[in-house]
């Protein structure tokens, strides 16, 4: 009989798992299977994300509003972005083709951050007074709803199925409203809560949505347009359940937050103004500043780079407004610019309209030379809804892959006898407009070569960081001829230096609400409402107000690097187009692509 030796076979068994272990993990080389994992990603991204599906035009879920504020809903987070990447890592990027490498690392790049956000305690704030949907520090979801609800947004109704959908949405709402106030008061025990300026916002936010006449109500839009197809009995029906849910589900939702922002949560509530006095505080504004910046920048090294932007631009105006020769100081000449009646020339609203139909007249002859690559989607310019006018700013919507919805430049106009010429009109224009946002965005969605997580891919450095690029295009397509709408340019340029300033100085240097406003109001012509609601907007999303100025200067620094470097074989329609033709990506990773494409042009 054959006798073993046990203490043998343990030690050679072990000795054989430790080789096994240090042996490299063979990597997944197989392009389509790293291509199926991305389109699994999007998939199971928009069941996390049901409302953002709704935005991008995935309809299969627009019955759905999972509870974001619930620990379960946290947990569910933090186990997708885990699988994920733990499926990346079996993957080999070497070797991958252009398109995947950057697939991979734009990836990457969004599960590190994913993972990291949920490490911050930012769902006892489950939103603030600010207009976008989110469930951080970092939007309004329920002025969101308003939005989706009113029959102009995102949600579709033009079916029945697409009426009742919204219903059932509604319905899981009114439960995530109760989970959000509990989520208040678990802020309020640790003292992690807004400040209190933001707050009364909140108030007025959620108590204009209340409504006591049912069919003057925002939710009852979409009652006012229905589809002809839509027989006598289904409007009947529709009618009366969308008056129910107005009645018994969104205005006592609506109503209940507002009393409890008003007895409990405002008492609470902060009076510093900065993410930095929270608990654990600095290091999520360091988070933010990266994820906003997608660069390793310094908070100091930001902050140093706007007080030199803000005095580099002040120059500028002193320049321009001795040109027109006006005599007093800048602060008078913003005065001047802001009051003077010449400046607001409207009497209706379709005059402002038209007026910027005529600057895309002016700059389409020059767009061919400054690009070869252009957008299919169409775009509209339409006055902002009038329930959300007053606290609105111009901004650009997303349309649509299929092109059911085009792309949108909203102006919202409370009174066209008060909309100011000065106001910038052109740089906001082309910021929002033509060729910022609808072609970067339209660009990026319509390119079926990219998979569908970047088609959708939104980095605030790179997409406003270029939109802000072209602002400075202003002169060479045919704008800024007239003093004051350049004067009005310097403007809008001047607000994103001084966003560099005060967004680190509020949220790490200490400087209060009072004191941010008066360093805007000083150094640039914004009216005291104006500038309160921008430095509330930073006080609530810290660190995106960064992302416009540092993304901007990056692009125009690697347009003239590589416009030295190439010489002759520099083009300045290719440069852009090499900047827009693989959608939003993080700036270090758009400058290792540009890097690339330097280095063949060279070899030419």
């Amino acid at each position: 009989m054959m006798r073993i030796n046990f203490r043998l076979v343990f030690f050679v068994a072990i000795i054989l798992a430790l080789t096994q272990c240090t042996q490299p993990v063979k990597k997944e080389d197989d392009p389509e299977k790293f291509r199926a994992m991305l389109q699994h990603y999007w998939k199971d991204l928009m069941a996390l994300k049901p409302l953002d599906a709704t935005v991008f035009g995935d309809n299969r879920m627009n019955d759905q509003f999972p509870n974001t504020a619930t620990q379960a809903y946290r947990d569910q987070v933090k186990i997708f972005y885990n699988r994920y990447s733990d499926s990346l890592k079996t993957f080999n990027p070497d070797g991958m083709n252009e398109q995947d490498e950057l697939s991979y690392k734009v990836l990457a790049f969004d599960i590190s951050n994913e993972l990291e956000r949920t490490k911050y305690d930012t769902w006892k704030i489950p939103f603030t007074q600010k207009g976008d949907a989110g469930n951080t520090l970092s939007g309004n979801i329920v002025l969101a709803m308003g939005q989706y609800g009113s029959g102009e947004s995102a949600q579709p109704f033009k079916t029945v199925a697409d009426y009742d959908n919204w219903l059932k949405r509604v319905h899981a709402y009114t439960v995530w409203c109760d989970s959000a106030i509990s989520n208040f008061r678990q802020g309020m025990a640790s003292h992690y809560v807004l400040p209190k300026a933001l707050v009364v916002k909140m108030i007025n936010v959620c108590n204009g949505l209340v409504s006591s006449n049912d069919t003057k109500s925002i939710f009852y839009g979409p009652v006012n347009r229905f589809p002809a197809t839509f027989t006598s009995a289904e409007k009947l029906r529709l009618t009366n359940e969308y008056i129910t849910a107005i009645k018994t589900e969104l205005n006592p939702a609506h109503l209940k937050l507002a009393v409890f922002l008003k007895d409990e949560y405002l008492p609470a509530a902060s009076t510093t103004s900065g993410v930095g006095d929270l608990p654990g505080g600095p290091a999520y504004y360091r988070f933010c500043v990266k994820d906003w910046t997608t660069t390793d920048k310094s908070l100091d090294e930001i902050y140093n780079t706007g007080l030199a932007e803000v005095k580099r631009i002040e120059q500028e105006m002193e320049t321009l407004k001795n040109s027109v020769g006006y005599k007093g100081d800048l602060r008078a000449f913003f005065e001047f610019m802001k009051t003077g009646k010449q400046f607001m020339p409207f009497k209706k609203p379709d005059e402002v309209l038209d007026s910027f139909r005529r600057i895309y007249t002016i700059i389409k002859p020059a767009l061919n030379k400054y690009f070869i690559l252009f957008p299919k989607s169409n775009f509209e310019i339409v006055q902002t809804e009038a329930f959300r006018a007053a606290s609105a700013s111009i901004e650009y919507a997303q349309g649509t892959a299929d092109g059911s919805r085009p792309g949108r430049f909203y102006v919202p106009i409370t009174d066209a006898t008060q909309f100011n010429i000065t106001s910038g009109m052109e740089s906001t224009f082309l910021h929002e407009a033509v060729p910022g946002h609808h072609y970067q965005s339209s660009l990026q969605m319509e390119d079926t070569e990219l998979p569908e997580f970047r088609r959708y891919k939104w980095y605030g450095a790179y997409g406003e960081g270029w939109a802000l690029y072209c602002e400075s295009l202003g002169k060479e397509l045919g704008l800024y001829t007239n003093p004051y709408q350049h004067m009005g340019a310097l403007g809008d340029e001047m607000h994103r230096a001084i966003r560099l300033v005060v967004d680190i100085a509020i949220h790490s240097k200490g400087m209060t609400r009072e004191q941010a406003i008066k360093y805007m109001m000083d150094n640039e012509p914004v009216s005291e409402d104006g500038a309160i609601a921008e430095i509330e907007r930073y006080m609530s999303n810290p660190g995106q107000a960064l992302s416009y100025k540092i993304g901007a200067l990056k692009i125009a620094e690697l347009r003239d690097k590589y416009n030295k470097k190439l010489g002759s074989k520099f083009s300045i329609g290719e440069f852009h187009k090499q900047v827009l033709d693989s959608g939003c990506l993080p700036l270090l990773v758009l400058e290792e692509k540009l890097e690339r494409w330097a280095g063949e042009k060279m070899k030419r």
